[in-house]
């Protein structure tokens, strides 16, 4: 017979300082082998559980339970096997909302049981701007739970969720690329200088058909710049001047230079406005198409090759290349046709406010029009981003 015995101690109650030393002194006592830790706080109640060998004949029952009576605390005992857990890789689901109530985590968790999954750990991430929960699920298959979830969220157009592969590689994710009109902004940058040109509604009839992958992006791209020939470029300026970023998206770009991401922008619009965001926002990477000037007038025409959906996608694996980081650790986050390519090349893609088209095709979807919400799809507290406004505030 051993003259060890393996245990799994759980104690509960309100969180109080001293409890885990007090508990490890105990163990140390009695020369127990810690195997397994985990302690989480909820709304200041503690839930503590630990693994450990424990001699037999030592009383660590005993002193557990004196213990708990006099924290006021509970405290219960399970016989375990002494074998090690065997570690299982896990998925992440993120689900995000502007409200999440029962019904909506039951949609998600027995999409996730119906998969075969088992929910390991639930966290919520924010509940500002938008309510967030991260589940750690063992065991299911990646595409049939993928497929499930999304089949839940078009049923309750309430949330949207995400399926990610836990690990290293989210983790280090180290390379953002932005699509820029309907993104980073709230804008298109040829409809706001067609705006200024007079030409405001026949500009956005085709863009809206871009858009939805109804025509090909260079020809209905040439057909909107070719009706600002002749006007004076201060019209350049002047949209500029109407440009809106998205809501969240300076707490977004700020936060992601501070964990030491490269942050890039990929855009189907125009370097007259790219390089000036660039500049604004500290961004890494901006590329965009060329409007065509002569002695101060745009002249209709494009310089350069276009930035369509195919060189999106091959300027994202090249910046990947140049920031010797892996395609697989890349987010691409847009929200048309012409972002599809990209959004397939990237690690992660993500439909923000997105066309059905490219909701259908990505990896995640978010429909807050919040663009700081896809930090939670990489594990980011919104906890953590407000201490750090913080800490930079009063530095």
């Amino acid at each position: 017979m051993s003259t060890r015995e393996t245990l799994l101690i759980r104690i509960s109650g309100p969180d109080q300082t001293g409890i885990t030393t007090a508990v490890m002194g105990i163990l140390a006592a009695a020369d127990a082998s810690v195997h397994d830790v985990e302690q989480i706080v909820v709304r200041s109640k503690l839930t503590l559980e630990i693994v450990v060998d424990v001699p037999r004949g030592k009383n660590v029952l005993k002193d557990m339970l004196l213990l708990g009576w006099e924290r006021g605390l509970d405290v219960d005992f399970d016989m375990v096997d002494s074998a090690p857990a065997i570690s299982i890789p896990s998925l992440i689901v993120s689900i995000i909302g502007a409200e999440l109530g029962p019904n909506d985590l039951e949609s998600v968790t027995s999409a996730i049981a119906k998969s075969n999954g088992n929910i390991e750990r639930i966290r919520r991430l924010a509940r500002s701007p938008v309510w967030c929960y991260e589940f750690e699920v063992h065991g299911g298959h990646l595409e049939e739970m993928r497929a499930l979830l999304m089949d839940s969220a078009a049923d309750s157009p309430r949330f949207d969720v995400a399926v990610q592969r836990s690990g290293l590689r989210r983790r280090a994710q180290r390379l953002i690329v932005l699509d820029v009109d309907s993104t980073l902004i709230k804008n298109e940058m040829i409809d706001l200088l067609a705006d200024q040109a007079g030409v405001g509604e026949q500009s956005a009839a085709i863009t809206e058909a871009a858009m939805a992958g109804a025509l090909d992006f260079e020809e209905s791209l040439r057909q909107r710049v070719a009706l600002l020939a002749g006007q004076p470029i201060e019209i350049i300026d002047r949209a500029y001047d109407q440009l809106e970023l998205t809501a969240g998206a300076r707490t977004f770009i700020r936060t992601l230079k501070r964990l030491g991401y490269k942050v890039a922008i990929v855009s189907g619009g125009f370097v007259s406005f790219t390089d000036r965001l660039r500049d604004s926002l500290e961004l890494d990477h901006a590329y965009a198409n060329q409007l065509e000037q002569k002695r101060g007038v745009l002249t209709g025409e494009l310089v350069g090759p276009i930035i369509d959906r195919a060189a999106k996608a091959r300027l994202l694996t090249e910046l990947a290349d140049a920031e010797d980081i892996d395609v697989e650790q890349v987010v691409a986050v847009g929200d048309g046709a012409n972002d599809l390519d990209m959004l397939a090349a990237a690690g992660l893609g993500v439909a923000f406010c997105a066309k059905q088209v490219v909701r259908e095709a990505a990896d995640a979807t978010l429909s807050t029009p919040h663009l700081d919400a896809v930090l939670f799809l990489l594990g980011v507290r919104r906890e953590e981003v407000l201490a750090d406004e913080r800490d930079t505030n009063t530095s």
